[in-house]
């Protein structure tokens, strides 16, 4: 059985010359490439190798296909003590085995174990050592009135000398949306405007009316150091303070004090109340109730009424959002009954990772008795002499090479298994909740469509449901154990 190899090639100004030398060494030990793992501009420090992309795809999915991973450097490969600890136990529990061209490293001898660890803890120093030197200096740039490092905020650009000023074209363009957001024109309205009109937005891309907002609540635009602040999931910016207490200036302001204040009130005025960020979506079945007439997500939004506030299921592209719903949990209540009778019964399967076992004596053993009865079935052979015996050996014989063929192709060779959960799907559900059925539904592509029909004489109209199941959705549905944190996905 030949030997199966994954490459990575991790983030780097030469990529090339990394894989041509992980192919010179898979050459020189008589390894076989089967794939190349590409994740250029990832951080190896902030992304362990598990949530790369690609060489994430080959040790979650893909496991079986290969047994030794290479890797041009370790600190190419991981550059953190913890992700490389990791990397280590997987290997061990799969029976997989890490080589370099640079680092001596082979997890096969205890020795090749503790020179792993100890170049591990020095590429984790290595990154510390420069995660603090870059902390430091964006520590001090923040503190000077000079624009030292970063990019300049929208309205502003840099001269010959680095020095901070006003953009002509940007200051233009922000002036405009003051004037607009304090006659009540909605951002969405506005960034159509600025689109039709070709505006560049500065940073690529197209506006968005979230992209609109976020540069005209930035506090920068009166000319002050700002840095970001994130709460609860929302980006802003914040005003950093010197030492004395006071903003810190950087450069001319695009607005005054007083006209900035006077825009965040204009776009106060016509923010809206939306229900709190979920985790994974705005609603608890994101991506799964969609639009019966558009195909869109449905989401939840939220309208103040003069007592209470209304919270209603809507579409993106539809006028008046579509054909939503006035009570979203009634819908998800409506969603998870026809879920239960649809797919409850079904018994929970979870993807195991079977490494492939030696059995070379059975193996032996099998070949020699196939061989006898073989022998024994030729002109002359002790089981040719009657037909009883004939059939009897023939039989026998068909048996063997059945258990030879099925020990070769499946205890000899690495595989994945699927094995009985212990409990079906609505036992799981009832157990783990919405989140969990929710995460289930979208790896089945289970699609749940959303119209309405108008009663007359009734305010509320009727929400009708209608649940779209995948045909190999019992393949769909295996759970796949997450092997780097011990859970399920």
């Amino acid at each position: 059985m030949s030997v199966r190899l994954s490459v990575l090639t991790a983030e780097t100004t030469s990529p090339a010359r990394q894989e041509i030398d992980l192919r010179l060494l898979a050459r020189e030990r008589g390894y076989r490439v089967v794939g190349t793992a590409r994740d250029l501009n990832v951080s190896a420090t902030r992304v362990p190798p598990w949530r790369r992309k690609e060489l994430g795809y080959w040790l979650n999915d893909r496991v079986p296909e290969f047994d030794v991973l290479l890797f041009w450097k370790l600190d190419r490969f991981v550059r953190r003590l913890t992700d490389l600890s990791t990397m280590i136990e997987w290997c061990l529990r799969h029976g997989k085995n890490l080589a370099s061209p640079h680092d001596t490293i082979d997890l096969s001898t205890s020795a090749g174990k503790e020179m792993a660890t100890l170049i591990g803890r020095v590429a984790e120093i290595e990154a510390a050592s420069s995660s603090t030197r870059v902390t430091s200096l964006w520590d001090y740039a923040k503190t000077q009135p000079d624009w030292l490092v970063g990019k300049p905020p929208y309205g502003y650009m840099t001269d010959d000398r680095g020095q901070l000023i006003v953009d002509p074209r940007a200051h233009r363009v922000l002036h405009w949306c003051r004037g607009a957001a304090l006659r009540g024109v909605s951002a969405r309205r506005m960034t159509t405007v600025l689109t039709r009109a070709r505006i560049p937005t500065g940073g690529g891309g197209q506006w968005t009316a979230s992209t609109l907002l976020r540069r005209l609540r930035n506090p920068a635009l009166m000319g002050l150091r700002v840095e970001e602040d994130r709460n609860g999931g929302v980006r802003r910016s914040k005003i950093v303070v010197g030492r004395d207490g006071n903003a810190i200036t950087v450069a001319a302001p695009v607005f005054t004090g007083t006209e900035w204040q006077s825009l965040q009130t204009a776009l106060d005025r016509k923010a809206k109340s939306q229900p709190a960020r979920r985790k994974g979506g705005a609603t608890e079945f994101l991506g799964i109730l969609v639009c019966a007439d558009c195909g869109t997500n449905m989401t939840v939004h939220r309208t103040n009424g003069k007592r209470r506030a209304y919270e209603y299921l809507r579409c993106r592209n539809c006028p008046s959002g579509g054909l939503g719903a006035p009570d979203p949990e009634a819908v998800y209540r409506g969603l998870c009954d026809d879920v239960m009778n649809a797919l409850g019964t079904r018994p929970v399967r979870i993807r195991e990772y079977v490494p492939g076992t030696d059995d070379r004596d059975r193996r032996k053993a099998l070949e020699d008795a196939i061989a006898q009865y073989m022998k024994g079935l030729e002109p002359g052979g002790r089981y040719a002499r009657t037909s009883f015996t004939r059939e009897q050996a023939e039989e026998r014989l068909e048996q063997l090479s059945t258990e030879l063929d099925k020990l070769v192709q499946e205890t000899t060779r690495d595989r994945w298994a699927r094995i009985h959960g212990g409990e079906t799907f609505r036992e799981r559900w009832e157990r783990g909740g919405r989140e969990v059925l929710a995460g289930d539904l979208r790896r089945a592509g289970v699609v749940c469509q959303v119209s309405r029909n108008k009663i007359p004489g009734t305010r509320a109209p009727e929400v009708l449901l209608e649940l779209t199941v995948p045909r190999d959705v019992g393949d769909r549905l295996v759970v796949k154990k997450d092997e780097f944190t011990d859970g399920s996905r």
